[in-house]
């Protein structure tokens, strides 16, 4: 029988999303590749993994609610260590919150409706949010994603059973 938790699932998941990802980026591939959608595909593997693995063990009720807490426990884990890294990356590579500020203030030059003195509000302003905002919408994409696969997941794994 196995005995790892939704908890371990989502940790090791986590923790392969993060080397995926550090992976990935020092690779250097161009931001629009493919490969970039691995990172999504693994952490709907990890979900479908921990709901899986739930029923088919000894304490599954048949009930949809035990079946979609047990993916909830696996992509909430996901999605603190995946918050967290994401905190921590854009904090210690600050050049990225540079370069989006730059191409802003680009984006802002060619619109040329604000003055020089609001495009560099706005730009300070976007700079100074940057990893704030990286990491709301990180936990937000995870939430909805993990919502979704794990609702899916289990709606499947009920009509199945």
């Amino acid at each position: 029988m196995n005995k790892l938790t939704p908890l371990f699932k989502g940790i090791i998941i986590g923790i392969a999303k993060v080397i995926l990802f550090l992976g990935l980026y020092y690779s250097n591939l161009p931001p629009d590749s493919k490969l970039q959608y691995s990172i999504h595909i693994l952490y709907a593997i990890g979900i479908i993994w921990a709901l899986i693995s739930y029923s088919r063990s000894a304490s599954f009720t048949g009930k949809f609610a035990d079946l979609f807490g047990q993916g909830f426990r696996c992509f909430i884990v996901v999605t603190l260590i995946m918050a967290a890294f994401t905190a921590i990356f854009y904090m210690l590579n600050p050049q990225i919150a540079d370069d989006a500020a730059r191409f802003y203030r680009e984006d802002l030059v060619k619109e040329g409706n604000k003055t020089p003195s609001e495009i560099e509000e706005l730009v300070t302003t976007v700079k100074k949010q940057y990893t704030t905002s990286r990491v709301s919408l990180t936990i937000f994409g995870y939430l909805i994603t993990g919502t979704l696969i794990t609702a899916a997941g289990s709606a499947l794994l009920m009509r199945r059973n």
